[in-house]
C-alpha cells in the first residue's frame, strides 16, 4: 500500500516540483537580460519579438510539443546537438520536458517583467546617469528592487503554469513513472483507469498548491504596494 502511494502520488508530486522549479530558474535566466535589452529597444521587428514571445499564449500546447518533436528528431543538427548536451533524445526524457514547458510559460514569466522594465528603465537610468552610477550597480541595487513585485508575479504564474501543464508535457514526455509523469498526467491516468480516488487526491493537490501560490503572490503585491504609499 506504501509502495503504491508512493508511485500514484508522491512521485508525480516531487517530479512536478522538480519540474516547475527547473523551468522558473531556466526562464528567470532567459527573461531578465530579454527583458532589459527588449524594455529600451525600438526597432522595427520590436512587435514581431513580442508576437514570438507572446505566442504560446495562444497556441495549443499540443502544436509546441508536435513541432519541438520534429525540430529535435535524431536525425537533426538539433536532435543530434540535444543528444550530444543531454545524452538522450528529446522525446520521453526529463530534460525534454523541461525544455518544452520553458517555451511554454515563457510567456507568463517574461510580460510582468518587461511591462516593469518598461514602466522603471528610463527615470531609473537618468537618475542614475545624473548621479554617475555604473550601470551594473543601477540594475542590481536599483532596478532589480524597484520590479521585485514583478518577479514575484512572474516566478509564481511561471511556477502554477507549469503545475498544470498537460498537453505537451504528455506530447513529449508520455507518461513513464518516475521519468516524466508528472501529477497532471498522473491524474489523466487515474481517471481514464476509474482510479477515482487517487483522482480526487491529485485533483486536490494541483488545486491547493496553484490557489496557496496566488494567494501568496497577491498578499505580498498588496504588502509591498502599501510600503511604498507610506
Amino acid at each position: 500500500m506504501i509502495d503504491l502511494l508512493f508511485y500514484t502520488l508522491w512521485q508525480p508530486l516531487w517530479l512536478t516540483l522538480q519540474l516547475a522549479t527547473l523551468s522558473v530558474v531556466v526562464l528567470l535566466l532567459i527573461a531578465l537580460p530579454l527583458c532589459y535589452w527588449l524594455s529600451q529597444y525600438n526597432g522595427r521587428v520590436k512587435p514581431v519579438i513580442e508576437a514570438a514571445i507572446a505566442l504560446p499564449l495562444v497556441l495549443p500546447p499540443t502544436v509546441i510539443g508536435f513541432y519541438l518533436l520534429i525540430a529535435f528528431a535524431p536525425d537533426t543538427v538539433l536532435g543530434q546537438s540535444w543528444i550530444a548536451l543531454s545524452g538522450q533524445p528529446l522525446a520521453f526524457s526529463f530534460a525534454g520536458v523541461v525544455l518544452g514547458s520553458v517555451i511554454y510559460s515563457f510567456p507568463f514569466v517574461v510580460q510582468p517583467i518587461l511591462l516593469s522594465f518598461q514602466q522603471h528603465i528610463q527615470p531609473i537610468n537618468q537618475t542614475a546617469a545624473t548621479l554617475g552610477i555604473v550601470w551594473w550597480r543601477r540594475i542590481v541595487f536599483i532596478l532589480l528592487p524597484a520590479i521585485k513585485p514583478a518577479l514575484i508575479s512572474a516566478v509564481t504564474l511561471g511556477f502554477a503554469h507549469t503545475l498544470g501543464e498537460f498537453g505537451l508535457i504528455l506530447m513529449i514526455g508520455g507518461n513513464i513513472p518516475g521519468h516524466t509523469q508528472v501529477l497532471s498526467i498522473a491524474l489523466y491516468q487515474s481517471v481514464e483507469t476509474m482510479q477515482y480516488a487517487q483522482a480526487h487526491w491529485l485533483a486536490a493537490i494541483l488545486l491547493g498548491f496553484s490557489f496557496v501560490i496566488l494567494v501568496i503572490m497577491y498578499t505580498y503585491n498588496r504588502a509591498f504596494y502599501r510600503m511604498q504609499q507610506c
